[in-house]
């Protein structure tokens, strides 16, 4: 105590100072420019402690703190590396998951009270919804080397073993050729009337979803069936609705040596669109069958076929061909141009464009001798003729795979509503004969043809469950269908890539409600700003898209 009383008050700063250095004994940071001494103080060299040195200025400490700072940045520096794509993509890939993680961090079950809809819209899913409802980032799954298996694929097994669970490669395929079709609706929709100018030898523009692909022939289908000239004084700016002959679709040949290479063979596609027109809707309700020409109406079993769909197909106009005509002079033209080569004829269609798939099918299988493989790919497709027309089509190799929506009801018609299994078990248990019977004698007695992949409006987690006729019929939501579908007994593809944005401007009303009012709580995160999706000019290319893992 006699020893604190003879300290000078300078004194008992510096034993505050030696006493807070005592917790970190042994540590001194680099960049510290005070430097502290360890010796032990003791009683007796307290009694000559001389007063503390001068504290330096805090200017001094500063220029000392930067010094220091620069010595350590120059030890520790590297060189910068090269900023090449892949040290992009490494960074963009970085904020990415920054993103990630700090929307990971929402509670978003309080922002949407619903907990089924919170559980859907969970945060690990939110950025996957953001990309599905952006027009500007579609994605496709892979498209891998179909190399030797491409005739698999092309159906010369019936797709055996790649429908139940669904093939990824042919997934692709299926989603890649219905693309076309909606290049083909495109292209009718923003220019559906037919002058009498026009040049059918001239191929109309269409913005291909491939870009490996070059169109070669405008296709047009002409009704035999007209409507009263009245109609057109009536609604001049509708003439389209009402004119005879119409552009249906094309026809286009790859011509890209990588794709070549990656399909195993040069590929032809014929794409025919759906009913448009006035003209076609009537068509269309010429439900009876009739004979198809060139064959003996007493032969037992013949060949039958729709009414309405045999007059589009083989009726010509004034100026225009044909669809049949037209469809077989180009299949001789380019398979003469490529002989030698491996060729493939794909003819895929929907509705409408379905059932004439079958016809266009049917004749360019045998229009040329030694012709490629043949093949069908429709969505949503009508029946088209009788059992003989299906076994026709079955005798001539032509192989026809069918994806079919259970709520589709075009699908379903015309004919007597009774499907193919109960027409099959009914075969089987001796009715074969009575119903031989039927299908010669009844003017409805109408039979599907090929393979069938089944998808269901039901299974996606998008669509009403109760979605409307048109929605079940829509082209996009077949196509949303398969990119979703993995089995029969499997739920919806939880890693579907398919952008969401078409199906949601065309189809917003069966869109449930959790991604049409909900969905626009993303704008608030700067996610989505609007859901207006413009058509683009040019469909974006899968070709020159990466290929992102599935």
């Amino acid at each position: 105590m006699q020893v604190a009383a003879t300290l000078p008050a300078t004194g008992v700063h510096f034993f505050q100072t030696r006493r807070a250095s005592f917790k970190c004994n042994g540590y001194s940071s680099p960049l510290n420019p005070i430097t502290r001494t360890t010796s032990t103080v003791n009683a007796q060299s307290l009694k000559t402690i001389s007063p503390p040195p001068v504290a330096p200025t805090p200017t001094e400490i500063t220029k000392k703190h930067l010094a220091n700072l620069e010595k350590l940045l120059q030890k520790e520096s590297k060189p910068e590396p090269v900023k090449t794509e892949e040290n992009r993509g490494r960074h963009r890939k970085t904020e990415e998951n920054r993103g990630r993680n700090l929307l990971e961090g929402l509670n978003l079950s309080r922002i949407w009270p619903e907990m089924k809809a919170a559980e859907e819209m969970s945060p690990r899913h939110l950025i996957r919804l953001h990309r599905m409802l952006s027009s500007k980032s579609m994605e496709y799954s892979p498209r891998n080397n179909l190399g030797t298996r491409w005739k698999e694929y092309h159906g010369c097994k019936d797709w055996l073993g790649l429908l139940d669970p669904l093939d990824e490669n042919l997934r692709r395929e299926l989603v890649r050729y219905g693309e076309f079709i909606q290049a083909a609706y495109h292209c009718f929709h923003s220019d559906p009337a037919t002058s009498a100018d026009e040049n059918p030898g001239v191929a109309r523009n269409v913005s291909l979803p491939d870009r490996s692909y070059k169109v070669t022939k405008s296709l047009y289908a002409t009704s035999s069936i007209g409507l009263p000239k009245w109609v057109d004084d009536v609604a001049p700016d509708l003439g389209w609705m009402t004119q005879r002959s119409s552009w249906i679709g094309y026809v286009a040949v790859c011509d890209d040596k990588a794709e070549i290479q990656r399909m195993g063979r040069r590929d032809i596609v014929i794409a025919l669109r759906g009913t448009a027109t006035c003209l076609e809707w009537g068509e269309n309700l010429r439900d009876l069958l009739v004979q198809m020409p060139g064959e003996n109406e007493s032969t037992e079993g013949q060949p039958k076929v729709e009414c309405g769909f045999l007059s589009l197909y083989k009726t010509g106009g004034a100026k225009i061909p044909s669809l049949a005509e037209s469809v077989v002079n180009e299949v001789r033209r380019l398979t003469e141009t490529y002989k030698g080569e491996s060729l493939s004829i794909t003819v895929t269609g929907h509705s409408l464009g379905a059932a004439l798939a079958l016809l266009v099918a049917d004749d360019i299988s045998t229009c040329t001798q030694d012709a490629p493989p043949v093949a069908v790919f429709s969505f949503g497709g009508p029946r088209v003729g009788n059992k003989g027309f299906a076994n026709r089509i079955e005798s001539k190799n032509v192989k026809v795979l069918r994806i079919v929506n259970k709520q589709d009801v075009i699908t379903k018609v015309p004919g007597m509503f009774v499907s193919e299994a109960i027409d099959k078990k009914l075969r089987e248990t001796g009715a074969s004969g009575v119903l031989n019977l039927l299908d010669n004698s009844m003017p409805w007695a109408y039979s599907h043809v090929g393979t069938e992949l089944r998808v269901d409006t039901t299974k996606s987690p998008f669509l009403k469950p109760d979605a409307d006729v048109a929605c079940c019929h829509d082209l996009e939501a077949y196509l949303h269908l398969v990119d979703g579908y993995l089995g029969s007994n499997e739920s919806f593809r939880p890693n579907a890539k398919r952008s969401l944005a078409k199906l949601l401007n065309e189809q917003s009303a069966n869109i449930k409600k959790l991604y049409t009012s909900k969905g626009k709580d993303l704008s608030s995160l700067n996610l989505n700003r609007e859901f207006s999706f413009p058509r683009p000019s040019c469909l974006p290319s899968p070709s020159v898209l990466p290929s992102p893992s599935s």
